[in-house]
């Protein structure tokens, strides 16, 4: 039976992905990629052009899953301290679920010197530094966390860990535990931030 295009194309995001995450980014390869998912080498470019249109889909994926999620959550009606939870383990849970996403974005968008890459990286770390420092803002605001504290300054030392967590998963290949991650994290945040 053939596959419509977007069933197609989203067969081809996932196996890149899984490729990375298991077998490294150095074994992406068209051949690897067609035997994945099943198809010929000729057919992967039928459903994509370049091999940096799947890079631009992988990252409106992000802009779409991650961060329509992430945004969801800064914005709700629920007091800070609750927000920073549901944010992390928002955060941790989408880079736990699709491994090896941050690893080819950052290694592609360097390697090809590849401005729109690049800008479109920089913009979905950026809305994720303004998300949380929203966050922190109402926190700070609501007389929750220290009002001397700068929310820029805290959405760096927050981008540490969705950043050391990806390390450790490459690492580990994968197999790091990640039981009570998000509540060990959120309470050395709440503690660094109390008033």
């Amino acid at each position: 039976m053939r596959e419509s295009t977007e069933i197609r194309q989203q067969q081809i995001k996932s196996a890149v992905l899984n490729i990375i995450a298991t077998e490294g980014l150095s074994r992406l390869s068209t051949r690897n990629l067609a035997d994945k998912v099943g198809l010929s080498e000729g057919a992967i470019f039928r459903h994509f052009k370049t091999k940096r249109d799947i890079m631009l889909a992988i990252m409106q994926d992000v802009e779409s899953e991650l961060i329509s999620e992430l945004r969801r959550i800064a914005l709700k009606n629920e007091p800070a301290p609750q927000r920073l939870f549901d944010y992390l383990c928002a955060h941790v849970r989408y880079l736990v679920e699709k491994k090896g996403v941050t690893i080819l974005l950052f290694s592609e968008a360097a390697h090809l010197n590849d401005s729109e890459l690049k800008n479109r990286l920089h913009s979905i770390l950026n809305m994720q530094k303004q998300l949380v420092s929203k966050i922190f803002q109402d926190g700070i605001v609501a007389g929750e966390w220290d009002a001397t504290l700068q929310t820029e300054s805290l959405a760096s030392l927050y981008m540490g860990i969705p950043i050391s967590l990806n390390i450790e998963m490459v690492l580990s290949s994968y197999e790091i535990r990640l039981e009570n991650f998000c509540e060990r994290m959120c309470d050395l945040l709440k503690r660094a931030l109390k008033a």
